[in-house]
């Protein structure tokens, strides 16, 4: 049984017999569970309901995952997304992160696994955050972080975050000023370990700091320290 078992999950695939199976499989798990058989159908879903989690097959007929998890984000929506691909290729999953998936998982795959990555994506979620160490408020630039809330804001404007990019900022936080390894912050994502995890979170800092940065080529905030990872430097 999952630990999430009152989320709401959205299946995205056009194979019926696969979307079927992966609905049954997530519903004896505990979860609420909605499929659409492609990306407009999924978009007509989506106007209306709020999902915690969604499951998108890439190779769709018509507009393909990737395509459609990037307009997901271009229209600043923020409900983590996990991309399920026949392609097991490294650039093809960077492909995916790179749009805005918090995850990918390549098929085959044990139903097992599947509910492992949901697991560890719901996880990443941003919950009490009132434990942290130091202050409340991170100034960033022209950006400030609440840590206590786990909300980022641009002057009056609210900046979104991905489930992914609130648990790195939620890493950060409480290791300010000191460098955070790229191991570590695998480990604490939940993903599992080797380079291509590590090159996976590369992609998550550069998108994390086209948000905090000024010049996202030049950090200023969210630094690299050559050989020991990555700090958050406030101000």
């Amino acid at each position: 049984m999952s630990d999430h078992n009152q989320s709401h999950l959205l299946v995205v695939d056009d194979d019926e017999r696969i979307r079927s199976l992966l609905q049954k499989f997530l519903i004896r798990q505990g979860f609420w569970v909605t499929g659409a058989r492609d990306a407009e159908h999924a978009r007509g879903i989506l106007s209306g309901l709020e999902f915690d989690l969604i499951v998108m097959d890439v190779m769709m007929p018509g507009e393909d995952g990737i395509s459609f998890t990037r307009s997901l984000r271009d229209q600043v929506l923020t409900t983590p997304i996990l991309l399920l691909t026949a392609k097991g290729e490294t650039e093809d999953r960077i492909a995916g992160l790179e749009a805005g998936a918090d995850d990918y998982l390549a098929k085959p795959f044990e139903p097992k696994e599947l509910l492992l990555r949901i697991n560890a994506i719901l996880r990443r979620v941003p919950a009490d955050l009132s434990a942290a160490v130091g202050p409340k408020i991170l100034n960033l630039g022209p950006v400030r972080y609440n840590i206590e809330r786990g909300e980022m804001w641009r002057g009056e404007d609210p900046v979104r975050l991905t489930a992914t990019e609130s648990a790195l900022m939620k890493i950060f936080s409480s290791s300010v000023n000191e460098p955070v390894s790229r191991n570590k912050l695998v480990e604490d994502l939940g993903r599992d370990t080797g380079q291509a995890q590590e090159r996976a979170v590369d992609v998550q800092i550069t998108r994390l700091r086209r948000k905090i940065e000024v010049d996202p080529k030049q950090p200023r905030y969210l630094q690299t320290v050559r050989g020991a990872g990555y700090m958050l430097a406030p101000e």
